[in-house]
């Protein structure tokens, strides 16, 4: 299929399709496995109806969308947000496919999404709304079927709440969901697998293409559970954070800024503004601030061909979800940008997922340096695999990391006789 001329109006599942086809592009494989491959398995909406606290029946948007199980049970998380529409989904659980394909782990890609905003449900209204969701959609998920995770507007809680909904129903099923707490089957180390694959991610490519950490001057978009994790942890490998953001401001000190006086700060005022010692600089600026790495670790679609030009950072280290559009990683990469992807920056999260899986079919618990230890052994392997046909095939590192995972579902969709 030919390449289009990408602009920022595509839609997600455009943007991630076009993604998908400059990775095919460097593989020899089969028109029909590429079409096969480039549509969802199954897309499921459902109505949610709430009786919210005030007495009132509201009726939310649910979506269940399971892209690709030939390598495994379909994986994703489950989004709570406004725009976390059926195209939204659709892309995410593209990305899921491909991003467990690259980790080399035995799962496919799902994702689910509601369309709300989840700030102005109260707890209760949130159980509820998770427990009808979860009823409405339980008919096609299962621990060897589609294992649902946290994603942008869920945590531990609502993953306890699915599981219980579905347990309701099916018997005491701990490993229906990944993310939960610890208490009730969570692997330790999860919260912090996002941000702590990151480190080992970038600590691997700095090593194998010769880049120096220390002294790296770091700005992190996001301050969430990816964002002030790699924040936390990135200082190990020598590098400063000097400016982070959250959705309504950012901050920045050119010398560095003291991380754990930040979460704090963070946790007592519900924002990193006012933090002292540090200049206030907004939303739409903070991208473009001088810095060697820029860590984009919020929403989709940050990184536009409308501020491309004006990013000064020389590394973009995609900790969110499609960051950037496919516009402003073709502008990206003509200056010269390095740009990690999304696909294996953040796979950290899903990894620690699926040793969260697997110890709860074995009714065993790791320690959290094994869990610790493996995520370093598979997101360092999955490094050295995406640089080197990056540099064997001199294409960008995010063609590369694609045209891994594209291969490898290819391939099981062969052996499985799909096609």
């Amino acid at each position: 299929m030919p390449l289009t001329v990408p602009t920022d109006s595509m839609t997600a599942f455009e943007a991630v399709t076009w993604f998908f086809n400059q990775g095919a592009a460097h593989l020899n494989l089969r028109d029909e496995t590429m079409d096969l491959m480039r549509h969802s398995w199954r897309e499921l909406t459902v109505s949610v109806p709430v009786r919210l606290d005030n007495g009132q029946l509201k009726v939310f948007v649910g979506y269940r969308v399971q892209h690709n199980g030939a390598r495994g049970p379909y994986k994703g998380g489950v989004r709570y947000h406004p725009n976390a529409d059926l195209d939204e989904v659709r892309a995410l659980a593209s990305l899921m496919t491909w991003k467990t394909a690259l980790a080399n782990i035995p799962f496919g890609g799902a994702k689910g999404g509601v369309v709300c905003d989840p700030m102005q449900l109260s707890s209760p209204e949130l159980n509820r709304l998770t427990r009808r969701y979860t009823q409405n959609i339980a008919h096609i998920l299962g621990p060897n079927r589609d294992i649902p995770a946290t994603d942008l507007g869920t945590d531990g809680q609502t993953m306890a709440w699915m599981m219980d909904a579905y347990g309701q129903l099916h018997g005491y099923t701990p490993s229906i969901v990944t993310g939960k707490p610890v208490e009730l089957g969570g692997s330790y180390g999860r919260e912090a697998a996002p941000g702590r694959g990151l480190v080992y991610c970038l600590e691997e490519w700095a090593s194998l293409t010769g880049y120096r950490l220390a002294g790296a001057k770091v700005v992190i978009q996001g301050f969430g559970q990816v964002g002030s994790w790699a924040a936390r942890l990135i200082g190990t490998l020598g590098c400063v954070v000097i400016g982070i953001s959250d959705v309504r401001r950012g901050i920045y000190n050119p010398a560095g800024l003291d991380i754990q006086r930040v979460f704090e700060h963070s946790r007592r005022e519900g924002s990193v503004m006012g933090f002292p010692g540090a200049d206030s600089v907004g939303v739409q600026e903070f991208l473009e601030l001088p810095c060697d790495i820029l860590v984009p670790a919020a929403v989709e679609k940050v990184i536009r061909s409308d501020n491309a030009g004006r990013i000064k950072a020389r590394i973009v280290l995609e900790a969110a979800n499609h960051p950037t559009t496919p516009a402003a990683d073709t502008a990206l990469a003509e200056r010269g940008i390095t740009v990690v992807p999304d696909i294996l920056v953040n796979a950290g999260g899903v990894i620690v997922s699926y040793f969260e899986w697997a110890q709860n079919i074995q009714e065993f618990r790791w320690e959290e340096e094994r869990v610790n230890k493996e995520l370093e052994r598979i997101m360092k392997q999955a490094t050295r695999e995406v640089v080197a046909m990056a540099q064997q095939e001199r294409i960008t590192l995010r063609q590369a990391a694609f045209a891994i995972g594209i291969q490898r579902v290819a391939r099981a969709i062969e052996l499985r006789g799909f096609v």
